[in-house]
């Protein structure tokens, strides 16, 4: 079967389990899985004078991320690409979902409780408004 998953990761621990999830359904389907990771606007910090300079860009913090993830993520049978995606998480995750023609996109079920659920979260934009199917991992253990 072909088609992609997207999933989207922050470095924070919760993420890291949705995109576990997000590469055993891979695995399981037969596509490729999208690790994303949003950024927000065009902010670059410049480290050093003269000619030691090195600019960082939150555009260049987030591939990193994702790029961390996609790697340990990688296995042999799987294909892992990454991006960093400009707008908000949820954004980022319709973006690129509708960009590729996502079969899936997976997202982690944290803030989906208490007010959160109430208010929206990152899942709940994305449940709302998605091109396909969405798979909510359990990342509140």
């Amino acid at each position: 079967m072909t088609g992609v998953i997207v999933v989207g990761v922050d470095g924070s621990e919760t993420a890291r389990k949705a995109a576990e999830s997000a590469r055993d359904l891979a695995l399981a389907l037969g596509t490729t899985l999208h690790v994303i990771t949003a950024f927000d606007g065009d902010h670059t910090v410049v480290f050093g004078t003269g000619s030691d300079q090195l600019a960082v860009s939150t555009e260049d913090n987030a591939e990193k991320v994702a790029r961390s993830v996609a790697v340990d993520l990688s296995t042999g049978e799987l294909k892992v690409a990454y991006f960093a995606v400009r707008g908000t998480p949820a954004q980022a995750l319709l973006k690129q979902a509708e960009k590729y023609d996502a079969r899936m996109i997976v997202v982690g079920n944290k803030r989906m409780q208490g007010i959160g659920r109430v208010l929206g979260s990152i899942a709940s934009s994305v449940a709302h408004n998605a091109p396909c199917d969405v798979y909510i991992a359990k990342t509140d253990i």
